[in-house]
């Protein structure tokens, strides 16, 4: 009788090694100077450029994908998640006016599926690249009858640096403030349990219905990937003094944007500036959500909200529309106790 073996025991190693060895060009192509060695090692090297700061300061974020991974599941596409899962991190730093330098991920299967697990690194490391930030390493795990066959899970970690006397963090913020929604790409990575109960468990829809008034299968409008601002905040911050931004995720404008706002200040949003996406109007059919539940789970088309003074209002948008992201004047800042109030 033979002993037993790690490999025996759902483990393999020699899998692992190669998918590695696949992966460490997908990698590369998101390199900056800054990063010292490759991947293979225990841990990532990153070499901080402090001469561009008088004070740096470092910030991380830590973030899933949530349920979404389980449309990705079901619809057997893993080529956009990997976006999705440096976008809820970047996205994340980004608001304190850092810079994303490198990002690492984390992607644990019941029994590796080197497919899979490739096609989630290709959105990752595109992920990367849209962010301007550096894959720097990660750790893939096999872990035997942890996880039901075929499903996985994924974390990732970011971490930017920010001049101290430039981060944002909303203090100057005041009444007559405007206020900037950024689009987004759609659900983005967010109320994907609602998601799924209203459209599959609730309305028996598959992954393949096109339903009236959209234009794709449901499959291509929940996995369209979340959208990296990266570039655009960075850029805007160049050429006006930027107050404050709100990351849309969980909780939707209703429960992000107080976050930023400082005391005695409220949100005035005007439901009615911007366009949102008829996905939204689709849930909140199906599943006959009231609209205030509605911008509490969902981000209703708006992925970002940004502060500027008033007078800067007209320059900001311009710029934007420059840089072609869509963006939306939605409001304004008025004396309140740190609530959004629609109008």
């Amino acid at each position: 009788m033979s002993g037993m073996t790690y490999k025996k025991a759902g483990v393999n190693i020699k899998a692992g090694d190669r998918f590695v060895k696949q992966i460490v060009p997908l990698a590369r192509s998101t390199h900056r100077a800054e990063v010292l060695g490759g991947l293979g090692g225990f841990a990532g090297l990153f070499a901080l450029r402090a001469r561009k700061f008088k004070a740096p300061v470092l910030v991380s974020g830590t973030d899933g994908v949530g349920t979404k991974l389980k449309v990705a599941m079901m619809a057997g596409r893993h080529d956009t998640i990997g976006i999705d899962l440096v976008a809820m991190c970047v996205n994340d730093v980004v608001v304190t006016g850092a810079e994303p330098l490198f990002f690492l991920d984390y992607m644990a299967f019941g029994q590796l599926r080197a497919s899979i697990a490739l096609s989630v690194m290709e959105g990752i490391a595109e992920g990367c690249r849209q962010a301007g930030c550096a894959l720097l390493g990660g750790e893939t795990a096999e872990m035997p009858s942890f996880y039901p066959n075929g499903e996985y899970d994924l974390s990732g970690f970011a971490v930017g640096v920010v001049e101290k006397a430039k981060i944002l963090d909303g203090r100057k913020i005041r009444p007559g403030d405007c206020l900037i929604g950024l689009a987004s790409s759609g659900l983005h990575s967010n109320g994907y349990s609602l998601v799924r109960q209203v459209l599959f468990e609730r309305a028996g829809y598959t992954m393949k219905t096109v339903l009236p008034g959209l234009s794709q299968p449901l499959s291509s409008l929940l996995l369209t990937p979340t959208t990296i601002y990266v570039r655009a905040i960075l850029k805007l911050k160049e050429i006006i003094s930027l107050l404050g931004v709100a990351h849309i995720t969980g909780g939707g404008i209703t429960e992000n944007l107080p976050r930023i706002l400082p005391n005695g200040c409220a949100a005035s949003v005007d439901r009615g500036s911007w366009t949102v996406p008829p996905i939204f109007g689709v849930l909140q059919k199906e599943g006959s959500i009231g609209q205030p539940e509605m911008y509490r789970s969902f981000n209703m088309g708006i992925g970002m909200v940004l502060v500027v003074r008033k007078k800067e209002l007209k320059e900001s948008l311009s710029y934007l529309k420059r840089l072609r992201q869509t963006a939306y004047p939605i409001g304004e800042i008025v004396p309140g106790t740190r609530q959004v109030v629609y109008v």
